[in-house]
């Protein structure tokens, strides 16, 4: 057996014989033969020059605590669909085989090298917060008839490990076109993997574009194979109120239609599509026994963004303008402002059940405060500045959000106008430059990463690169520190991206951010054109196999199409 504990050490195994098949590019072949093709890359792994079959009837046997769980149970028949998309389960197979045949009774091998799939949880917990325990073992390997280890096992303390060692498991798996069958290259495994960040997001933006509820789920599907962790989900903003608020029942007036709008079941599925917390859900509000059959381990954090970037609202009561011809910053001075967002927030907290809530707080232009004669009057009975008005509103926001049981996310601005006024619970969300996170933990606050020069999925000219070097912490370098940054989130905001090209505007790029959010620094540094970008272009292949139209990795601008024809694996 090949021992591994880094990809920088020399003798790399080979994972699969497999991409010997692959139409490499000669030059970088020599260095891609001793890549480990597995995104995003584990912590630490073992190979040997095995190649092992998988049965088509692939079976599960769940232990422990949790191994017997609903969501593992559908989680294994999911992967497995997607394992054995070609040439389909065992039954299927030899059905077409047999009718190949003319009829005649096809043989099939009984002999498989992995037969089934244990999967051992220790805990019997479901719950998804923040900071979930998301590490595994994963072991393949060839029995011997002695050992009383399974040929494929994957060991996890919570069920949200055995997901992220399942994904594991389904890229090791590769269709052989020869043999017509799976197979394992490069066995025995021995995967002992964890994530570096706890908080590893992709912000999708339905305001600015709608985007369908099967369309939301296409997204929560294909961050499931990249190990993303959180949907954040930016849902309303200037140009449109698209969700149902049944406390203020006029707020989606604010819609770009009666057709593109989110009712409460709607959000109901979405939030349940990636967490499976449906049941929970169903429980406080008495709905119906809906079905929604997916849990990819992804919590849906909202957004609801003010004090601006909140015109949309006063559609439907345009008490909160500060005037009909100054639309936003919402009307500081009002009671009815702050109930409406306590009333809004109360029915939000029935639907996302994640403990983070963000607030938004960016981009606020106060103009209409200053130049509106009641709002002045009150600013000046106040002895306020438009300035202070703002600190004012974000912070009673946050005190709505904090009664709810939420922790409030805020835009760096807040942070950079008043960072001694935030309330210390506040997570720093950055996304204008760099610097900002070294400066928010320095004061003992949390921080998300997203600079918006290297992450900003909307930014169609920052290349694969870029994305994949930026690191979160950087520029800190005291660890305690560094403990404050809890992750990262790549932003695909919506001014030029809709249903028809999302997808594609979202990935490969956001797999490269994936990468430096799950793996360990030091195994995804150096030349990263040989140790990263062959990986990246399988990766890209792997999401087009699963059906996701993931773009070309080697074009100057992102989401376009490939220049000519070729190789996926070269594009």
């Amino acid at each position: 057996m090949k021992t591994h504990h880094g990809p920088n050490l020399p003798v790399i195994f080979l994972l699969l014989a497999l991409f010997t098949l692959l139409p490499l590019n000669p030059a970088a072949g020599a260095d891609a033969s001793t890549l480990t093709y597995l995104w995003p890359l584990p912590a630490d792994f073992d190979s040997g020059e095995q190649t092992l079959s998988v049965d088509p009837d692939l079976a599960l046997v769940g232990d422990g605590n949790g191994g017997k769980s609903a969501i593992v149970k559908d989680a294994f028949d999911r992967y497995k669909g997607i394992i054995f998309k070609r040439g389909g389960s065992g039954s299927r197979r030899s059905l077409a085989l047999e009718r190949f045949a003319g009829g005649r009774k096809a043989k099939r091998s009984a002999s498989y090298d992995i037969a089934g799939l244990k999967i051992v949880v220790h805990s019997e917990s479901e719950e998804l917060a923040l900071g979930v325990d998301e590490s595994y073992k994963l072991f393949i390997g060839k029995s011997d008839g002695q050992s009383i280890i399974w040929e494929a096992t994957i060991e996890a303390n919570t069920i949200y490990g055995a997901l992220r060692g399942l994904e594991t498991f389904s890229q090791l798996c590769i269709f052989d076109y020869g043999t017509k069958s799976v197979q394992i290259h490069k066995a025995p495994w021995f995967i002992q993997d964890k994530p570096r960040f706890d908080y590893r997001g992709m912000m999708i933006d339905t305001s600015r574009h709608y985007l369908p509820v099967a369309v939301i789920k296409q997204i929560i599907e294909s961050m499931s194979y990249a190990k993303f962790n959180v949907l954040h989900w930016h849902i309303i903003d200037e140009q449109s109120f698209p969700l149902e608020v049944p406390s203020y029942p006029k707020l989606w007036k604010g819609s770009y239609s009666n057709w593109e709008r989110y009712t409460v079941e709607d959000a109901y599925e979405i939030v349940n599509y990636g967490s499976g917390l449906y049941k929970e859900i169903q429980q406080v509000f008495l709905l119906p026994n809906l079905v929604f059959p997916y849990d990819a381990g992804i919590n849906v954090m909202a957004e609801v963004d003010v004090p601006g970037h909140a015109e949309s609202w006063g559609v439907g009561y345009p008490d909160l303008w500060p005037s009909s011809s100054c639309r936003e910053p919402l009307d500081v001075t009002k009671n009815f402002t702050f109930d409406l967002i306590s009333g809004m927030l109360s029915d939000m907290r029935k639907i996302f059940p994640f403990g983070l809530f963000h607030l938004g707080g960016d981009e606020v232009n106060t103009d209409c405060w200053s130049s509106t004669p009641h709002i002045k009057k009150w600013l000046a009975e106040r002895n306020l500045t438009t300035k202070g008005a703002y600190e004012y509103f974000v912070l009673k926001a946050q005190e709505i959000a904090i009664s709810k049981g939420w922790t409030p996310v805020n835009w760096e601005e807040t942070f950079n106008a008043f960072p001694s006024g935030l309330n210390p619970k506040t997570i720093v969300h950055n996304w204008l430059g760099g610097g900002v996170c070294p400066a928010a933990v320095a004061k003992g606050f949390r921080c998300i990463f997203s600079n918006q020069g290297f992450w900003y999925l909307d930014h169609l000219d920052v290349p694969w690169e870029d994305v994949y070097t930026a690191d979160p912490v950087e520029g800190i370098f005291d660890a305690s520190k560094q403990k404050l940054v809890i992750g990262g989130e790549v932003c695909m905001w919506g001014e030029t991206a809709d249903t028809s090209d999302v997808l594609q505007t979202i990935w490969p790029r956001a797999a490269a951010a994936a990468e430096r959010l799950w793996s360990k620094k030091e195994d995804i540094s150096g030349n990263i054109t040989l140790t990263a970008l062959p990986r990246l272009h399988y990766f890209r292949c792997l999401l087009n196999r699963r059906g996701v139209a993931a773009a070309p990795v080697n074009n100057k601008y992102a989401r376009q199409p490939p220049i000519g024809p070729g190789s996926c694996y070269l594009q």
